[in-house]
């Protein structure tokens, strides 16, 4: 068209619901240009191309018009919520942060990458730890009804439950990358369509899983648990099956939101789902007594609010990237059930791994109190893990984002920047679990002797926190990236053919119990996280950023859209 090619977003939008449309186009500003010079030109074109476009109709179109790599939609809502990007502010003509070659320019940088990251790791974060508060509020009120009560209530939450919901946030975790390389390229449309595929996937990984709840009881009696354990495990691991299927609801809709940086919203439902929680345990335990099956009551009406309460607010507030159920959600489906289930592998090698020492811990003497001990430090464990869970999310969503705009050095140093920030978090941690080492397991139990077992333990607990601040948030690159399979790969390795041998040795062979298992289990962290955190030294970001685009059209089943268009 004549037209210089630059980082041009063009968009129909309606005008009023009567009918027309406006076209609007966004370039970004050349190094010479002034910001307010910009404006007044982006304005006088659409001007222009408005008068020429005013007659046509707002037609709805079953998939985005996709040109030149641009997006190019009709009727999808008067505003994107664009994700914190890296756009004209960093002063590039290809919208890049600039090379850093100074400490002025890197101060600059590591600043605006700060403000960028947080403002979505924040409500991230806090979600997540309001929704593990509740998976830890539950062990707590547990927690005093008895010692036996706790055993089996966090053997069925850490083998039973972690075993479907690491399954299912890593079947989630596809919609990470998918959601995020295609709101950077600015094909917001995209993200219903996928989420919806995502829902379907996952309602039937549900329906497949859940036998595992069913006969909970002779899986964990088969794991070598000792039985009362084993069968209350089983009858609450019965009773929380419909929060199992909320995550399918959850998962997916989380993931849409996150993709847009829409997560203040996400903060709120989980902070208030929380307080319900609460409120739900003290009325069903003390009030109607009805012991572990009120416990299960209240986790399963808490998990179903948090999933109501986002689908609500997608369907409600997010016209931009909803446009109502499609059949398009089943085109391509097995396209995207392969990148869900190179996410599961990955994830739950990892989430499954710390599953692992809980059921090896159940084989040493004197169960309740070892099984108790480990956790309670999980627990602890699990809060600073939910944190980096959330950075893990904002740095997805950031490499996501970049890469799919073409901004391989912003995706670079997003990368750095959140390694930093999260060793230095991990180091705090650990300084406060070594400090308070006598204190925190009265928070969980009365006894005793479950509490001087726990303090034995806050050593390799401080280590396990210092290496959870790195490894989840590089999990999370890996996610943005598109790196599941590989990730998949080096973390069957390094847990299960040398952390896990290693652990059992030390613990059974070497007789150093519980200590010994952990240990072991650690070794294998460290060595994973040193082999991705080469791979990331090692990474060519621009070939990353051109292989996105490629990706988004080909796991988002739209190749053969773009060649009609």
């Amino acid at each position: 068209m004549g037209i210089k090619q630059t980082q041009t977003k063009i968009k129909l939008v309606p005008e009023t619901e009567g009918g027309g449309t406006v076209l609007t186009v966004g370039d970004e500003t050349p190094k010479s240009s002034s910001r307010s010079s910009s404006l007044l030109a982006t304005k006088s074109t659409v001007d222009r191309l408005s008068s020429a476009s005013a007659s046509s109709s707002s037609e709805t179109m079953e998939a985005p018009l996709i040109q030149n790599g641009h997006c190019i939609e009709a009727g999808a809502g008067d505003d994107l919520h664009y994700a914190p990007s890296s756009t004209v502010d960093y002063g590039e003509d290809d919208g890049d942060y600039p090379l850093v070659t100074s400490v002025a320019v890197a101060k600059m940088v590591f600043w605006m990458e700060t403000v960028r990251l947080w403002a979505i790791a924040g409500p991230i974060a806090f979600n997540i730890l309001c929704v593990y508060g509740i998976n830890s509020v539950t062990q707590i009120f547990v927690g005093h009804i008895g010692d036996v009560q706790l055993s089996a209530v966090a053997i069925a939450m850490s083998v039973i439950s972690n075993f479907s919901f690491g399954f299912l946030l890593g079947m989630g975790s596809a919609l990470e990358t998918l959601c995020g390389q295609a709101f950077g390229a600015g094909q917001v449309f995209l993200l219903g369509v996928y989420m919806q595929r995502s829902w379907i996937i996952l309602g039937v990984t549900c329906v497949i899983l859940c036998p595992i709840y069913i006969f909970a009881t002779p899986v964990l009696r088969l794991l070598g648990q000792e039985e009362a354990i084993a069968v209350l495990a089983g009858q609450f691991a019965l009773h929380i099956i419909p929060q199992m299927f909320s995550l399918a609801i959850t998962f997916p809709s989380q993931k849409f939101l996150q993709a847009q940086s829409k997560v203040g919203v996400l903060a709120w439902i989980g902070f208030l789902a929380l307080l319900f929680h609460i409120f739900l345990l003290w009325l069903f335990i003390y009030v109607f007594g009805w012991g572990m099956v009120g416990a299960a009551v209240a986790y399963d009406i808490s998990g179903w609010i948090v999933a109501i309460a986002q689908v609500v607010y997608v369907v409600g507030w997010c016209k931009d990237g909803w446009h109502g159920l499609s059949m398009l959600a089943f085109k391509e489906i097995w396209a995207f059930v392969r990148l869900s289930i190179a996410s599961a592998v990955m994830l739950c090698l990892e989430v499954w791994y710390m599953m692992v020492l809980v059921v090896l811990t159940g084989h040493l003497g004197n169960a309740v109190i070892a099984i108790g001990s480990i956790s309670i430090c999980m627990n602890l464990n699990g809060y600073e893990a939910m944190l980096f869970i959330g950075i893990n999310a904002a740095i997805g969503v950031r490499v996501s984002n970049e890469l799919g705009s073409g901004h391989p050095r912003a995706a670079k140093y997003a990368v750095i920047i959140v390694i930093v920030q999260s060793l230095f978090i991990g180091l705090v941690c650990m300084a406060v679990i070594l400090i308070t080492k006598d204190y925190f397991a009265v928070i969980f139990t009365s006894s005793k002797d479950l509490q001087r077992a726990v303090a034995k333990l806050a050593y390799l607990l401080g280590v396990t926190m210092v290496l959870n601040s790195v490894q989840p948030v590089i999990s999370g690159v890996a996610v943005g990236g598109g790196w599941q399979a590989l990730v998949a790969y080096i973390n069957l390795a390094c847990y299960y053919v040398f952390g896990l041998p290693l652990g059992f040795l030390l613990g059974y062979k070497v007789n150093w119990g519980v200590q010994g298992i952990w240990a072991g289990m650690i070794a294998g962290t460290a060595l994973q996280t040193l082999i991705l955190l080469i791979i990331i030294w090692k990474t060519n970001w621009t070939k990353e950023a051109t292989e996105a685009t490629e990706r988004v059209k080909m796991w988002g089943g739209v190749d053969n859209q773009d060649e009609k268009m």
